[in-house]
C-alpha cells in the first residue's frame, strides 16, 4: 500500500513539475504561483484539521512542519534560478542527486534495514532520475559560479525536506498538523519573497496556484502516509522519479520529442521499482 501511496506522489509531483514548466514558459512568476499553492493548501487543511479535530500544534510540531515548507518553496526557487545560469543538462541531474541523503540518513540515522536487491532499486531508480533529465543537446549559457552555487542551494534544500520528513514520521508527529505548518511557513516565506523580487501579479497566478495546491495536498498526504507506513529508503528514490510524468507530459501535450536514452531511463525506472518489491 505504501508503495502505492508513493507513486501517488510522484505522479502529483510530476504533474505540478509540469504546470510549473508550462507556466515559466509563459512567463508567469513561479515565486507568486508558489505562494497561492501554500495559502489555499494551508487554508484547506487548516480549516479541515479544526472541523475534524485532528490538529496537534506544539513548538516542535510549528518548527519543523515550517522548515520543511520553507525549504521545498526555497528549493523550488533557487532551481528555477539555476536554470537562469546554467544548462538544462546539467542542471536537473545534478539537483536530482538530492534524494541520497534522505536515503542516507534513514539508514544511518533510523536504522532501515534494506536487502541488497532492494539496493540495486534505487541505486537503478536514481540513475534513471539522472538519465530522463539528462539533455546532451541541450544548450545555455554558463555563468559557472552562480549556477553552481544555485544547484548547491537546490540539492541541499531537497535533500533537507526529505531528511526532515522522516524524521517527522519517525517522531510519530501528527501528519495533518505537519502538513498545516508546513503549508502555513511556506505561504510566508513566498510572501516575504514576493516582496522581494517585485514582480507584477496576474489573475492566471491566482488560478494556476489553487489548482496546484489542491494535488500538493494529494501529493504530500501521499508522501507522509509511505513514509509513515513503508521503508523511507525506498520512498525517497520512487518519489524523485516525478521526472517521469514531467517528461512524458512534455510529450503528449507539448509535442516535445522523447529521445532514446528517456524512453531507456522510464523503463529502466519501473525495473527499479520491481526490484524494491521484491
Amino acid at each position: 500500500m505504501w508503495i502505492a501511496a508513493a507513486l501517488v506522489t510522484t505522479l502529483s509531483f510530476g504533474t505540478n513539475n509540469a504546470i510549473f514548466k508550462w507556466s515559466t514558459a509563459k512567463g508567469l512568476s513561479k515565486v507568486h504561483i508558489q505562494f497561492f499553492f501554500y495559502l489555499v493548501a494551508f487554508l484547506l487543511t487548516f480549516s479541515y484539521g479544526i472541523a475534524k479535530g485532528l490538529v496537534q500544534f506544539n513548538m516542535l510540531t510549528i518548527i519543523l512542519g515550517s522548515f520543511i515548507g520553507i525549504l521545498n518553496a526555497n528549493g523550488n526557487i533557487q532551481m528555477s534560478k539555476a536554470f537562469e545560469k546554467g544548462p538544462a543538462s546539467l542542471t536537473s541531474p545534478l539537483i536530482a542527486i538530492n534524494a541520497i541523503f534522505p536515503i542516507l540518513g534513514a539508514g544511518l540515522i533510523f536504522h532501515e534495514q534494506i536487502s541488497s536487491i532492494q539496493w540495486t532499486g534505487i541505486i537503478i531508480m536514481l540513475a534513471s532520475a539522472v538519465l530522463i533529465q539528462y539533455g546532451p543537446n541541450s544548450k545555455g549559457n554558463i555563468h559557472y559560479l552562480p549556477w553552481i552555487y544555485r544547484v548547491l542551494l537546490a540539492v541541499i534544500s531537497f535533500g533537507g525536506l526529505g531528511v526532515l520528513m522522516k524524521t517527522s514520521a519517525h517522531l510519530n508527529i501528527n501528519s495533518l498538523s505537519i502538513l498545516i505548518c508546513m503549508y502555513g511557513g511556506g505561504s510566508l516565506y513566498l510572501a516575504i519573497c514576493s516582496t522581494k523580487i517585485k514582480e507584477k501579479w496576474l489573475k492566471q497566478e491566482v488560478n494556476i496556484g489553487m489548482f496546484t495546491g489542491l494535488i500538493s495536498i494529494v501529493g504530500y498526504s501521499s508522501y507522509f502516509f509511505a513514509l509513515n507506513t513503508g521503508i523511507a529508503s525506498i520512498v525517497f528514490p520512487i518519489v524523485s522519479l516525478n521526472c517521469i510524468v514531467v517528461v512524458l507530459v512534455g510529450y503528449w501535450l507539448f509535442k516535445e520529442r522523447l529521445k532514446f536514452y528517456q524512453v531507456i531511463g522510464v523503463l529502466t525506472a519501473l525495473v527499479g521499482v520491481v526490484f524494491t518489491k521484491i
